[in-house]
């Protein structure tokens, strides 16, 4: 619960959310994910939590379940994420458009995260970048 955001992540957040809708697809149960929200500081239009799907990512019931809560079409979401196996490929997979935020850009391997081979839409080296790539295409 005490886990910290990464130091780009609130203010993107901010940013993004003051012109597009964003929701909470997560690996955590719903009390954890209620104490990482008091450090993101934002409102999410939906939060999808594993508690609540009754699986883990990279599931892909984790994904319909994100499709049929938004109800709307895939098109229209933007799934961005850090794990290439947990999120970008099942993501993919679903047809959903894809940004990895890969912040071991300048750093080999995986991390924590199983290696996968799924390639994303776009890649950013963190959130503060996308956040300025989708304000810079308006």
């Amino acid at each position: 619960g005490d886990w910290p955001a990464f130091p780009d992540t609130v203010a993107a957040l901010e940013a993004l959310g003051t012109r597009h809708e964003l929701a909470i697809l997560s690996n955590v149960d719903d009390a954890l994910f209620a104490e990482s929200a008091k450090r993101l500081r934002t409102d999410f239009a939906a939060v999808i939590t594993a508690q609540q799907v009754g699986s883990y990512k990279p599931n892909p019931r984790n994904f319909a379940r994100l499709l049929a809560q938004l109800d709307r079409p895939r098109e229209q979401i933007l799934h961005v994420a850090q794990s290439l196996f947990h999120d970008i490929a099942p993501a993919r997979a679903a047809g959903l458009t894809t940004v990895w935020v890969n912040r071991r850009h300048d750093r080999p391997g995986f991390g924590a995260t199983p290696p996968e081979t799924a390639t994303p839409d776009l890649e950013v080296p963190d959130l503060a970048t996308l956040a300025q790539l989708i304000e810079a295409a308006r």
